[in-house]
């Protein structure tokens, strides 16, 4: 059975989220959210949030036990981007790019124990 859980117009770098998503993929489900939450990387929380969340998915929607959850799939995608200005001297125009993620995590049961 595999439980699904979406987080979409993250504000922040998929670049960025990226660097946070490798170091749990293919961890247990409970280890990733410890490791998640003692990461620096503001990255960290925006996908501890989506991991809670496909937890709780299994648990409530399929009866599903948490412990026995592993991610099988990780992903982060690029969003939309907000495109904004800051003016520089001599009227130059400088463009700001701030750009948006959605991460999708997938679990699935362990069947190994």
């Amino acid at each position: 059975m595999q439980v699904r859980a979406v987080s979409k117009y993250i504000l922040g770098s998929p670049i960025k989220m990226r660097r946070v998503v490798n170091s749990v993929r293919g961890m247990r489900a409970q280890d990733a959210l410890q490791v998640l939450a003692l990461l620096p990387q503001r990255a960290a929380q925006p996908v501890l949030k989506t991991v809670k969340s496909a937890l709780a998915n299994a648990e409530e929607n399929f009866a599903l036990d948490p412990e026995d959850m592993v991610i099988s799939e990780i992903k982060v995608d690029e969003g939309p981007r907000l495109r904004r200005a800051r003016y520089g001297a001599r009227g130059r125009f400088k463009p700001i790019q701030k750009r948006m993620s959605h991460i999708t995590v997938i679990l699935q049961e362990d069947y190994q124990d």
